[in-house]
């Protein structure tokens, strides 16, 4: 017979969470959704899950552990009675949960064009905290090059001393993929400039890995491009918004009516500030519903604020740890002066140079290793030295 004291302490003793490691899922050929579902579990019981290769879910242990349980083909009472008795709770409302969570990855598979970052409806941890084993996201300068016409100060200062071939960065995304790392962000200088880019996006997708793309998006302006990137199976794009561009107003309108999430980025200069509101309801007449907004001196702030608040009334979400374009209507020096590091930077993601030279954030000139050269352990070992 259990005695009071050993009941109180089952009761009360600590949940371990699931194995840690990477599992995988692919729907049933009769499953007319035919989705697949990627799973990282970390050693705290957290979770990172792609959907689709088009939407990253960050899980708490209890969302982890159903996720864990959808992933291993569990039915709905089982996995209802597991939860209820490693955590001691009701059965029914376990079962519901599991059901509510079930929903939930249902609307993901068959929903398009949702946000490329999501959380579920559990209670979860604060983002970019707790023990990781990888970032969740991989930021890859393909290139410095800028656009004919743009001034080469406005490139980053960087020691960067080459360009990587194709199949040195096909290399950095397998590692990349056996490392855990879901997200990859394709950026530059301007990527588009790479003739390779369209392949380095299908290599990447075809890994299961979640793909965006930051542009300028002139190129997407020439006939044929878009529709070249929208067979890629890119998931998201963010543009860096050049309204006196030709034909990028009605380039954003196709890309916002497509299957790709869209960002728009608009910088505030002293040049366009009495256009921002034009610019903003204009966006969201496009179709757009998000956006990234930042300011090119400390002056411009309270213009930034009136922004945020003009972007929040037209129903415009913020995104705000994307990396930034470069060019000249984002000048990179004013952008980041003086700014704070970012929570993320080095632990929720990380950057790579065009040379394979890795930074813990595009604006944090400290080289924690190189991705071809040095081993994921010894560049992770780094980066969370550094993020201490």
């Amino acid at each position: 017979m259990t005695s009071i004291r050993e009941s109180i302490r089952q009761r009360f003793a600590t949940i371990n969470p699931i194995e840690p490691g990477v599992y995988h899922f692919q729907a049933p050929q009769a499953d007319p959704r035919n989705y697949r579902l990627h799973l990282r579990i970390e050693k705290n019981g957290d979770g990172v899950m792609i959907v689709n290769a088009s939407t990253v879910l960050h899980l708490n242990q209890t969302a982890a552990e159903y996720a864990y349980y959808l992933v291993q083909g569990m039915s709905e009472e089982d996995a209802a009675n597991s939860v209820a008795s490693r955590y001691r709770v009701n059965y029914d409302q376990a079962l519901l949960d599991y059901a509510d969570f079930l929903e939930q990855i249902d609307t993901l598979v068959t929903v398009p064009d949702l946000d490329p970052v999501a959380y579920l409806g559990f209670e979860r941890t604060r983002p970019y905290t707790g023990e990781l084993t990888a970032p969740y996201r991989l930021d890859c300068a393909l290139t410095y090059q800028l656009p004919p016409g743009i001034d080469p100060q406005f490139a980053p200062h960087t020691h960067a001393t080459r360009d990587l071939s194709t199949n040195e960065w096909t290399a950095i995304l397998d590692k990349a993929w056996q490392a855990g790392i879901p997200h990859v962000i394709f950026t530059g200088g301007e990527p588009t400039l790479r003739e390779d880019l369209q392949e380095l996006i299908v290599y990447s997708e075809e890994l299961g890995q979640v793909t965006g793309l930051l542009t300028d998006g002139v190129r997407l302006t020439e006939n044929g491009y878009f529709d070249s990137l929208l067979q890629t199976g890119l998931d998201h794009m963010l543009y860096l918004l050049q309204p006196d561009q030709e034909g990028i107003w009605e380039t954003i309108q196709a890309a916002a009516a497509s299957d790709i999430f869209t960002t728009v980025h608009l910088s505030i200069t002293p040049q366009d500030q009495a256009e921002i509101k034009s610019y903003l309801e204009r966006l969201a007449e496009s179709g757009v519903t998000s956006i990234s907004l930042s300011a090119s001196s400390d002056e411009l702030i309270d213009e930034l604020t009136s922004a945020r608040e003009l972007a929040a009334d037209l129903d415009l979400s913020l995104v705000w740890d994307t990396p930034v374009p470069y060019s000249a209507k984002n000048p990179f020096a004013l952008e980041f002066k003086g700014r704070e590091r970012p929570p993320g930077a080095g632990h929720a993601w990380l950057y790579i140079e065009p040379d394979g030279d890795v930074l813990p954030d595009q604006d944090i000139n400290i080289v924690l290793g190189n991705f071809l050269e040095d081993s994921w352990e010894k560049i992770w070992a780094a980066a969370q030295a550094n993020s201490d």
